[in-house]
């Protein structure tokens, strides 16, 4: 990619606003980056304050510190990026983790599913009026979710817990957040995609324990992972293309194509059910 160029040769939108989540190292560092340099102005959203302030400096953005372990930090950072922007253009929901053992947050919720989807969820929503009328939400999902199953009885805090079921489902999730994301707000001309970035080399399996440790934190992970650019590649596409054009809404995406979704991922009623569900978890109306 050219130095300079938007992602995919599309013509840079200058002056646009992009919000890009778990920015502070990997994907997320890659594609702030990568859409500064096409003239967007990145808001840098990470855990780490040390690392977010690194990466807005490097791309001359501006820094918002938020763990999406505690949603009273997503509630603040929302209020902080409304009171900086008065239109957002594009919402990368990029944050996510995948941890070895099962954890509840001091919300209440299983630490990979609140991260993962009720973070996010709750971080669209809060932003809706800053979207409406000209946004475009692109959320990282993963080929796991076609791993993935959702228990309508045991949600939000399953009891038998498996790390690669727990990531897999939430991944799901991110893929019928998206659908019906594009579905409620279609009238409000808010296009919403997900795609899989492929397995990127990054801090993501920091807490994965030792099998996925051999993987992102040896050399072997230098040989058969994805750079983070590559990985942001379809991101920056999706954010700098025009959706029903180049991608349709509601769509799931890998390398710059459609992509195989898990088989209940067209299941309109579970996806209303999920948004209905969540929206009573994280207490928005």
């Amino acid at each position: 990619m050219t130095r300079g160029a938007a992602p995919g040769g599309a013509e840079p939108r200058r002056g646009r606003v992009v919000v890009v989540t778990g920015a502070s190292a990997g994907i997320g560092a890659a594609a702030a980056t990568m859409l500064s340099r096409g003239g967007a102005h990145v808001a840098v959203v990470g855990r780490s304050a040390e690392k977010t302030r690194g990466v807005a400096r490097r791309c001359d953005g501006t820094p918002f510190v938020c763990d999406f372990a505690r949603l009273a930090e997503v509630r603040r950072v929302a209020d902080e990026l409304s009171a900086s922007f008065t239109r957002i253009d594009v919402l990368a929901n990029n944050a996510g983790l995948y941890v070895r053992r099962r954890e509840i947050t001091a919300d209440g919720h299983e630490l990979t599913f609140q991260v993962n989807h009720l973070a996010p969820f709750l971080l669209t929503n809060l932003l809706a009026e800053r979207l409406r009328g000209h946004g475009t939400v692109v959320t990282t999902s993963s080929r796991a979710q076609l791993l993935g199953g959702i228990d309508r009885e045991d949600l939000g805090a399953p009891r038998r817990y498996h790390a690669l079921r727990a990531y897999a489902t939430t991944k799901l999730e991110n893929v019928l957040f998206t659908k019906e994301l594009a579905r409620r707000w279609s009238g409000h001309a808010v296009a919403a995609a997900a795609f899989h970035p492929g397995s990127v080399r990054s801090e993501f399996g920091r807490r994965g324990g030792l099998a996925i440790g051999l993987v992102y934190r040896t050399p072997l992970g230098r040989v058969v992972l994805r750079s983070p650019e590559v990985g942001a590649d379809t991101l920056c596409w999706l954010a700098t293309s025009e959706a029903g054009a180049s991608w349709e809404s509601g769509g799931y995406y890998a390398n710059r194509r459609p992509a195989r979704a898990h088989r209940s991922a067209d299941d309109e009623r579970l996806a209303a059910w999920l948004w209905e569900r969540s929206e009573e978890l994280v207490g928005i109306a």
